[in-house]
């Protein structure tokens, strides 16, 4: 077992978001933050957990390097803890890791992928009560001391979610298909979710408690697409940071052809966005098909201004069977955003069932009362006289 990081009798610093008191009181809005400098003041100090999580399959031989590379301190955070997710490995990554000290081992009966297991990781770090979680690579792909750049945003208060901007422009170890491919990814994603996003497919993040309570995947590929949009709608608020990346140690599994992962990344996004801007995709694609029909009617309009009508029929058909689906499709995209607004309701039924029954291992620290003063006892002959 690794030791908690030193220091941790300290104050940390002001304006570090609580964000497992986040929802204390019943009247707070949601995805409200607290800061410590308000629990400061009554003289009670919350510790700041980071529990960081490493998804692995077959990570045997690359984990030790990972692992050993972690931060065992960092400013402003109190512990840190290791949680290996085991997605079902065939080899002996369950116990390279036990071997390692780590503090969590998940082991997975059988594979479910990369996008399960990130969701596995987060729920068990919710239960071991993290404040912070941290998701970063098997494989050693990024520089464990951005880590630190990765939890800033979060302890000053300025983000919940923040994510490694590798440079995809400027990484040499990508073909120059895939960093095409990474930008224009990037730029269909921030088109999506509304937020500037110079690297979509980063893996390497960091998310408070209370946004990881709120995180909800569908997708059997990949998490970082679909949560990215996710996080845009929501308006919670993201940050991107610069990080290093270390040289590729082996193939992508994640990817394993262009094809392949232009039909899942294209999938995914398709289907994200529908889910969270149901209206507006309806509208775009009933709208062309109405103009469509619009257009045919005009058309035949003017030959038959021309009499010119005869022989042009097939317009009018034509036109009319697209303005009668145009119609459809835009009641089709009103009725699928009210039922966005029923989605809303269940996600944030959702999220406060998650919130009872994800409760963290270790219960939080909260102020004494005030031990009650002593009753002053009245002298022997005041007693003496009201007795008789």
């Amino acid at each position: 077992m690794y030791p908690d990081a030193p220091g941790a009798q300290h104050a940390v610093p002001a304006q570090i978001p609580v964000a497992r008191l986040a929802s204390s009181s019943p009247g707070e809005a949601k995805g409200a933050v607290i800061y410590s400098h308000a629990i400061h003041a009554g003289g009670m100090h919350i510790p700041m957990k980071l529990i960081i999580q490493i998804p692995s399959y077959n990570e045997a031989e690359a984990l030790p390097a990972t692992v050993r590379a972690l931060p065992r301190k960092l400013p402003g955070i109190d512990t840190i803890e290791f949680l290996v997710i085991d997605d079902g490995s065939q080899d002996a990554t369950a116990e390279v890791a036990r071997t390692l000290g780590v503090h969590h081992i998940l082991r997975r009966p059988q594979r479910t992928g990369l996008a399960s297991a990130f969701v596995a990781g987060l729920e068990a770090s919710l239960e071991r009560g993290a404040d912070i979680i941290v998701n970063t690579d098997a494989d050693n792909q990024y520089h464990a001391e951005d880590i630190a750049r990765l939890v800033e945003p979060i302890l000053a208060g300025r983000a919940e979610l923040v994510v490694g901007d590798r440079g995809v422009r400027t990484v040499r170890a990508f073909s120059p298909t895939k960093r095409f491919l990474q930008r224009l990814g990037s730029w269909v994603i921030a088109q999506a979710s509304g937020v500037h996003t110079p690297d979509a497919t980063s893996g390497f993040r960091a998310i408070t408690r209370e946004a990881a309570l709120r995180t909800l995947v569908l997708s059997e590929y990949s998490y970082t697409l679909e949560t990215l949009i996710q996080a845009g709608t929501r308006r919670i608020a993201i940050e991107y940071v610069p990080v290093r990346v270390n040289p590729p140690t082996r193939p992508s599994r994640l990817m394993s052809g262009v094809p392949h992962f232009l039909a899942n990344s294209t999938a995914t996004i398709l289907r994200a966005y529908t889910m969270y801007r149901p209206l507006r995709v309806f509208s775009i694609i009933g709208g062309l098909v109405f103009i469509g029909g619009v257009a045919l009617g005009a058309r035949y309009l003017v030959f038959y201004l021309r009499g010119q009508g005869t022989g042009h029929l097939q317009s009018v058909v034509l036109a009319a069977v697209l303005l009668i689906v145009g119609f459809q499709v835009l009641l089709i995209g009103l009725l699928a955003d009210l039922i966005g607004f029923n989605r809303r309701i269940l996600e944030e039924v959702l999220y406060r069932l998650r919130k009872l029954e994800i409760r963290p291992s270790t219960p939080t620290r909260r102020a004494a009362p005030p031990a009650p003063q002593a009753t002053r006892r009245a002298p022997a002959a005041a007693r003496t006289r009201r007795a008789k």
